[in-house]
């Protein structure tokens, strides 16, 4: 019976993450630069914690070019960057 619990739980959870039924985290950024050749943002950003990364100000990629029409120097932002193909790159913005 204990194995059937457990089963069950290991069902759930994989179902809740294969349906991202976790949020990601947003974290609070200001723009830096933006630089729509490379398609990439400089943001200086509070800590990472999905990442493990302190706050600091670094180079992300982003995953659709259309983000970058969003991004202005200066703006204040909440961001998700996770890691795509081994580059950090940010994924959602609000």
């Amino acid at each position: 019976m204990r194995s059937v619990f457990a089963l069950a739980a290991t069902t759930l959870v994989a179902t809740a993450l294969a349906s991202g039924a976790f949020a990601a985290e947003f974290t609070k950024g200001t723009v830096k630069k933006v630089d729509a050749k490379a398609k990439k943002v400089t943001l200086i950003h509070e800590e990472l914690k999905d990442l493990e990364m302190p706050a600091m100000t670094m180079v992300f990629r982003v995953k659709d070019d259309a983000m970058l029409q969003k991004l202005k120097e200066g703006a204040s932002i909440e961001f998700v960057a996770e890691r795509v193909e081994g580059k950090l790159t940010v994924t959602e913005i609000k």
